[in-house]
């Protein structure tokens, strides 16, 4: 490898602890335990949905029980799980308890990370590494930035990697580290640095504290590239840099194409970004399926699910009348259950058979 490399999107990075690297891959199922947390943070991201509530969701799932944790982890068939919040050590017990299921179901070799705003005891950095966790990022407030070495953080960084855990330091592109960098060297950890954002939750924060968008991309803030590469080339050997683009193009399009793969329907197609795209039929169904029936259609090439029918996006205009009887629209959605519509094309306007 290259001392150091930009990929197409414009992330920088050197060698990548294992937690990256299989989020790259888009096989990492996002474990969410909580929205709780202590720390208020001027540009934390989470949205108004999750920030503060209690909730547990696998992915875009909502987890009731452990068996959702599992079935999200099987359906992208994840080779890990990363774990975060709001504060997941504000809920201990249910984060062990997450750690030693996975570990229980997938084995050793199911990789599982942990970000944390808390510098915990010994006892519980032990409690943590004998649950099975592999690798655990701090993210320490800002205050501590410049005096990195002498805060708890630095020896909860150390203590980790002496109990045989992969341990760094995560943290947004605000501004240079040189402190904290050389002591995160010192502690054999390794620095990763995330484009800052805006989102819904923060935009008011960072605008009064002078933070403006990039003109090119419609979330990232202008000039924390620029800093974050900056962080990389002074450090080069234990530094990352994840940009905003990166995130967006590479990680999250990736999972959504190894979820789509593993549980695409015969008449599903794959996007280039692991949307599905299919055909939808609403209104007077019982005529669309007639049509349907009559013309051949393999029963697998079509779902009826009450009000509508879900096929193939091209079936709609080869299979004659379909669009007369009935509304039709070709999708485009997030293959998750219920995903979120990316795009909604109608056909044609309903026929006068359509029922409503």
């Amino acid at each position: 490898m290259k001392i150091s490399e930009a990929d197409e999107t414009g992330s920088m990075y050197t060698k990548l602890c294992r937690g990256c690297r299989l989020c790259m891959k888009g096989a990492k199922l996002v474990l969410f335990v909580t929205g709780a947390c202590a720390r208020d943070c001027f540009y934390c991201p989470l949205s108004e949905a999750r920030k503060g509530r209690d909730d547990v969701y696998a992915n875009e799932r909502r987890v009731l029980s452990d068996e959702d944790v599992i079935a999200e982890a099987k359906r992208m068939r994840a080779l890990g799980t990363g774990i975060t919040g709001g504060e997941p050590l504000l809920k201990l017990e249910r984060t062990l308890h997450y750690i030693r299921l996975l570990k229980a179901k997938f084995g050793d070799r199911h990789h599982i990370h942990l970000y944390t705003g808390i510098a915990p005891p010994d006892s519980i950095l032990k409690r943590l590494r004998d649950a099975g966790l592999d690798e655990i990022r701090f993210h320490p407030p800002v205050e501590d930035w410049d005096r990195f070495r002498e805060t708890s953080f630095f020896h909860a960084l150390k203590r980790s990697k002496g109990l045989g855990m992969d341990a760094g330091v995560e943290i947004p592109s605000i501004r240079p580290v040189p402190q904290m960098a050389e002591a995160v060297r010192e502690a054999g950890g390794f620095l990763n640095v995330n484009e800052l954002e805006f989102s819904d939750t923060n935009s008011a924060a960072l605008k009064k504290k002078g933070y403006r968008l990039r003109d090119d991309i419609s979330n990232a803030v202008l000039g924390s590239e620029k800093t974050g590469h900056e962080i990389v080339l002074n450090n080069i050997a234990y530094t990352r840099y994840c940009s905003s683009r990166f995130k967006d193009a590479v990680q999250l399009r990736e999972r959504l194409k190894r979820i789509a793969r593993h549980t695409v329907r015969p008449f599903d197609e794959i996007s280039a970004d692991g949307t599905i795209i299919y055909g939808e039929i609403e209104g007077n169904i019982t005529d669309a399926l007639r049509i349907l029936k009559g013309s051949n259609i393999p029963r697998r090439m079509y779902r009826s699910y009450g009000g509508r029918i879900e096929t193939a996006w091209w079936l709609l205009e080869e299979t004659g009348g379909l669009c007369a009887v009935a509304r039709c629209s070709i999708v485009e959605r997030y293959p998750l259950d219920n995903g979120l519509v990316v795009e909604r094309i109608p056909l044609r306007s309903s026929g006068s058979g359509d029922s409503e």
